[in-house]
């Protein structure tokens, strides 16, 4: 960890309440960042601040939904009122359901979409002119599942697979102003949505392995340093990349 390698700077951090959202703004506030940290539950949300008090930077929290247009559009405006200006976004809000694609639902497939994809462009979408301003950079999360099919995870995986296409062509599109655009694809990781996992009825026990690490699941902590270093200046030369942490599952 390098103490002051984000002093003076700014980050909004969404699916900041848990896991790796949780432990990104947590990491970022020690390394001196002064962090906004945005999710849906305010429970997990409210109890945050108190475990950044001794760090040298901050977190300060709010309450919102990154699937709502109007929700992100104030979420913005507010984040940046808290913090001045804006140096760093991370998208880490997300979702994860699994079923049999014939008996997917739209609803269910239309909210991970919503959630995953969309939320990740409203974010980005309203966040960009101040990054220009900066000349910020832009951290979203992506997935082993945007590289390998992974059963059962056709909507998740879709969702994935266009914040990776997204991620590409945003640091195409801005290179020139001086923006960066990387994504971090996790495979199992140690977080409230991998411990809710469930197979459905009549899947193939043997497809598991093309989901699992060798040896034990990765950890938030280790993610958030990840995440940490690809938005710092010692990767500024980093642009349109993807990083697999994955415990070589796709090995």
């Amino acid at each position: 960890m390098v103490p002051e390698r984000f002093g003076g700077r700014t980050a909004l951090v969404t699916g900041g309440a848990s896991g790796i959202g949780r432990a990104t703004a947590i990491r970022l506030a020690a390394e001196g960042a002064t962090v906004v940290a945005v999710d849906v539950n305010a429970d997990l949300l409210s109890k945050l601040p108190a475990e950044t008090d001794d760090l040298t930077g901050s977190v300060s929290t709010l309450v919102g939904d990154v699937g709502s247009e109007a929700g992100v559009e104030q979420l913005v405006v507010e984040s940046v009122t808290l913090l001045g200006r804006l140096d760093v976004v991370v998208n880490v809000a997300g979702v994860l359901s699994f079923s049999h694609t014939h008996e997917q639902s739209l609803d269910e497939w239309n909210r991970l979409l919503a959630i995953n994809l969309t939320g990740t462009f409203l974010v980005c979408r309203q966040a960009l002119p101040h990054l220009l301003s900066s000349r910020g950079n832009i951290v979203n999360l992506a997935s082993t599942a945007a590289h390998k099919g992974q059963p059962w995870a056709a909507a998740y995986a879709a969702s994935k697979g266009g914040v990776l296409a997204f991620t590409r062509a945003l640091a195409v599109e801005y290179a020139s102003a001086g923006l960066r655009v990387n994504t971090i694809s996790p495979g199992a990781i140690d977080t409230p949505i991998t411990s809710a996992f469930h197979l459905p009825e009549g899947a193939d026990i043997k497809l598991i392995n093309r989901v699992t690490p060798i040896g034990s699941f990765g950890t938030p902590e280790g993610i958030a340093a990840a995440i940490a270093y690809v938005a710092s200046d010692e990767a500024s030369h980093m642009n349109g990349a993807d990083i697999l942490i994955d415990g070589a599952t796709l090995a």
